[in-house]
């Protein structure tokens, strides 16, 4: 498995990438406009004003296009973990197969069934029962997110399971272990909480446009009050979660923690990185500093403090998480070395004990099953030639994390702006913070797939962390079949982005419908 082609396992990393990103560029958008529309119906079942009913329809066919698209690149996504990673399918299928099994059978059917009465209802079901269906259908996209954040947060942190070595499969034996760990809790309200900043902002992009264009403009009003107060609220919640969501890196994946602030060489009482360049091809066992500009949070401590709750704690950095040595939760860090060691012993451990059991030795069978169990923990290392091979792509990890929170800083501050002026009555007299709020928009993608990166590109090279790196968990198959896949989804999502894009460009042009 050391020597497997390298590039198809770059071409297949490639490949998941970008049905992951085309998929996430719909996925948040769901999830906050979702919320933003049925507050806005709630607003209208509660006044009985029309000009809300027509607000809430307007903003939920942009819902639907959206939505649509989503779902199509969702199940691409699915589809590649069998052709694309077949040996992680086999390896954890058990596993990671139940929340998408969950997901599929009562989420996505959830979504399914309300969302017809939310689009067709409006004049056959009461009021009631229809934002009900309006609400319904927001909660299954949302649990629909929630079982996917599952499976990925086990991927993180792998717990809740047990590795049987005669069907060489890892088997879930506490399912609310898998469900409710605090990676899995953390990432879910980070995530979904973080879509309805992207949804405000949408919003109130699209809203400003039509100030811009002096049309509909109470409409544009409304839209912006509600979508501005979302925003903060999304921010503000945010930035609690993603304090939790660091925490937990903190303990769980510290070469993440240390990838994402670009710290080699850590110690007790660790500044939290503001903004900073890298030093260009910087390792982590050379005499180069890390950054050519750095700029600290003002703050002494603050890293140490969020990743320990303690402002003098120990933070270790890439070279220390390498070389090991330092007081760890479990105890000793051991050095990536080491774990590269005991990883080979799980792996030659796992062969003898498959030999003794076609040879009929219970002895020798017993003997190497607890060598297995005792070096379990570092398997995946077995796979690594040298410690360097353990660590993710600094420079993607760092640069996406910061620039995901200096962008949350910036809507905070923009929502708050937006809030204040529009319920004061004066947005529509600023022409410039319209250009800011239409321009805007895609910067709130920016933001949301920043922090996606972040997630996925820091925990490299794991599929599952510390058991299962990538290059164990690709299928066997020809690179020049990834190579052609890889540009017919190219090509496919750019067509259905387009699509999106043109189908959602001539809807802002009509307009919300008049009386």
């Amino acid at each position: 498995m050391n020597h497997m082609d390298l590039s198809l396992i770059d071409w297949s990393r490639a490949q998941f990438a970008l049905t992951a990103m085309y998929h996430w560029m719909f996925v948040p958008l769901t999830l906050g406009l979702g919320v933003i529309m049925s507050i806005m119906e709630t607003i209208y079942y509660r006044t009985r004003d029309e000009k809300w009913k027509r607000t809430t329809q307007f903003w939920m066919k942009i819902f639907g296009i959206n939505f649509a698209v989503g779902v199509a690149t969702g199940i691409i996504l699915e589809f590649e973990f069998g052709t694309n990673w077949s040996n992680y399918s086999w390896f954890v299928g058990d596993i990671f197969g139940a929340p998408l099994a969950i997901e599929g059978i009562f989420a996505f059917f959830m979504e399914a069934t309300f969302i017809a009465v939310m689009y067709f209802g409006w004049t056959k079901v009461s009021r009631g029962f229809h934002l009900a269906s309006t609400w319904l259908t927001v909660g299954g996209a949302t649990l629909s997110a929630l079982w996917i954040l599952v499976a990925n947060a086990w991927m993180q942190y792998p717990a809740g399971m047990n590795f049987n070595p005669d069907v060489v499969r890892n088997e879930m034996t506490d399912f609310w272990a898998v469900a409710l760990s605090p990676v899995a809790l953390n990432k879910f309200f980070h995530t979904v909480i973080s879509s309805w900043m992207l949804g405000g902002a949408v919003v109130i992009g699209i809203s400003s446009w039509y100030l811009l264009k002096k049309r509909h403009k109470t409409f544009a009003l409304d839209s912006i009050k509600v979508a501005s107060v979302i925003g903060i609220i999304g921010i503000l919640l945010s930035f609690i979660s993603g304090d939790g969501s660091a925490h937990q890196v903190a303990k769980r994946q510290p070469m993440k923690l240390a990838a994402m602030e670009g710290l080699y060489e850590g110690g007790k009482s660790v500044d939290l990185m503001g903004f900073g360049i890298l030093t260009p091809d910087k390792c982590y066992d050379d005499a180069h500093k890390a950054f050519l500009l750095e700029i600290p949070v003002p703050i002494p401590g603050f890293l140490s403090f969020l990743a320990t709750r303690d402002f003098d704690g120990y933070v270790p950095g890439i070279k220390d998480i390498v070389e090991g040595g330092y007081d760890a939760p479990e105890g000793k860090a051991l050095s990536i070395e080491e774990k590269i060691a005991r990883g080979k012993v799980a792996r030659s451990a796992l062969a003898q004990y498959g030999e003794a059991k076609a040879a009929n030795d219970e002895q020798q069978a017993a003997e190497a099953r607890q060598l297995l169990d005792e070096n379990f923990a570092h398997f995946g290392y077995a796979y690594f030639d040298t410690p360097s091979d353990a660590i993710p792509n600094v420079p993607m990890t760092f640069y996406a994390f910061h620039i995901m929170v200096l962008l949350g800083g910036f809507f905070l501050l923009l929502f708050i702006v937006v809030s204040y002026v529009a319920f004061k009555g004066k947005f529509v007299r600023l022409k410039w913070l319209q250009f800011i709020c239409l321009w805007s928009i895609p910067l709130a993608y920016i933001t949301s797939q920043a922090g996606w990166i972040v997630a996925e590109v820091g925990r490299q090279p794991w599929a599952i962390q510390d058991i299962l790196p990538v290059q164990a968990a690709v299928s066997h198959i020809e690179t020049g079949s990834v190579q052609l896949t890889f540009f017919i989804f190219l090509a496919l999502f750019t067509t259905l982005l387009i699509a999106e894009l043109s189908i959602m460009v001539k809807q802002i042009k009509a307009g919300p419908e008049s009386k």
